[in-house]
């Protein structure tokens, strides 16, 4: 039997009322490209982003309608906000203006230095960076984990905080289990595994466990396991932050000394509306923001190696040169990414030599030649102050 067709799914899809109630989603000119792979079919819808929360249920019609059709085992339909110009207020890019402190230098990096002194900081580690989003499932824990290992492979002493206490993904991500072992009862070793030093929630606790703290209790889990692990020397340690703006992500802004953070969105203006609220945050509590990495940028045909835009294109870079940050590099869907995810081998460590490694190794380069260029670096005994 042969396989599903684009024009079959059009014409599925016309079956699809769009918003104005009289058209359809095709006839308006709303459905992207559709790609077809293994009998799955993946398309985007483009809708007014004040409008996007009450189209969910067009979405799921639209999903409905190919997953029932002959011969089709899966679908993946994601909306994509169609922003309006000028909808943003211009006076948003504002706050990454430097703000003169005690130091003269004229690179962006030096106003930081201020707050770092009165930070405590981690003995032996040489640079923090954050790598945080605005909203979930914008594939953060993988990036981080890649960013790590990809910062490893530039020849760097690393090791990874996973600072979601809720639902840490780590042991998970990079196959590690068991407990860590303790000296005198007190100090963590950390647990390593494909050359890098990790330390999670997940591995002192159950993976079934529900965990309902409040924020102190959350505070004081985060420090200890920031300040009483054996980290020994390296030269960064990658924290992955959980989603959003909550304690998690004050308590590490406002007590740790952050080289700066990496804001992980996707091209959809969905999800550049949460990465802009991360974004905000750091630079209110004057942490550098080293840039945004677009994930999930496009889609790479796993038969014929053809790419495929279906979520949409450039939004990140679009915002990154909007409010004054650099881009740091785009980083495809492909079935790779998320299969070695799964098993806890991550591209960079199990496919050192493939596309998608080098593109997490440029990234790693971006980001370490701001931080290596920052005061930090040059004088690490701030750190200990």
């Amino acid at each position: 039997m042969a396989g599903i067709t684009k024009e079959q799914v059009l014409d599925t899809l016309r079956t699809v009322r769009g918003p104005d109630l009289e058209h359809n989603i095709v006839e308006l000119g709303m459905v992207s490209d559709v790609f077809i792979s293994d009998a799955k079919v993946y398309f985007s819808i483009t809708v007014p982003a004040e409008r996007a929360k009450d189209l969910e249920p067009m979405r799921l019609a639209a999903e409905r309608v190919i997953k029932e059709l002959p011969g089709v085992k899966g679908a993946m339909v994601a909306l994509t906000a169609d922003k309006k110009a000028g909808s943003v207020p211009t006076a948003r890019p504002a706050p990454p203006q430097p703000q003169p402190h005690a130091h003269p230098h004229s690179h962006a990096p030096a106003p930081q230095q201020q707050p770092r002194a009165s930070k405590i900081g981690v003995p032996g580690v040489g640079a923090i960076i954050a790598v945080a989003s605005g909203k979930g499932g914008v594939g953060k824990s993988t990036t981080a984990v890649n960013l790590a290992l990809g910062l490893l492979a530039n020849g760097l002493r690393v090791g990874i905080l996973d600072a979601d206490i809720y639902g840490p993904s780590m042991p998970r991500l990079l196959k590690i289990s068991g407990k860590p072992s303790q000296i005198d009862g007190r100090i963590i070793v950390p647990m390593e595994n494909y050359g890098l030093k990790v330390m999670s929630m997940g591995f002192l606790v159950e993976e079934e466990t529900a965990m309902i703290w409040r924020g102190p209790m959350v505070q004081s889990a985060l420090l200890q396991m920031l300040r009483e692990v054996a980290w020994g020397e390296l030269d960064v340690l990658v924290v992955d932050m959980p989603p959003g703006t909550g304690d998690v992500q004050l308590t590490m802004a406002q007590q740790v000394p952050l080289a700066g953070a990496v804001i992980v969105s996707t091209p959809q203006d969905l999800a550049l509306i949460d990465a802009r609220k991360g974004l905000n945050m750091f630079r209110k509590v004057e942490v550098p923001v080293l840039g945004i990495v677009e994930n999930m940028s496009y889609f790479i045909a796993p038969d014929t190696g053809a790419r495929y835009d279906i979520f949409g294109h450039g939004g990140a870079r679009k915002e990154a040169e909007r409010i004054g940050v650099p881009f740091l590099g785009e980083v495809p869907l492909t079935m790779g990414i998320r299969e070695t995810s799964d098993a806890g081998t991550p591209l960079v460590a199990s496919d050192p030599n493939g596309i998608v490694a080098g593109i997490y190794r440029d990234i790693a380069a971006k980001v370490w030649a701001q931080v290596s260029n920052t005061p930090l670096r040059a004088a690490p005994s701030i750190v200990f102050e």
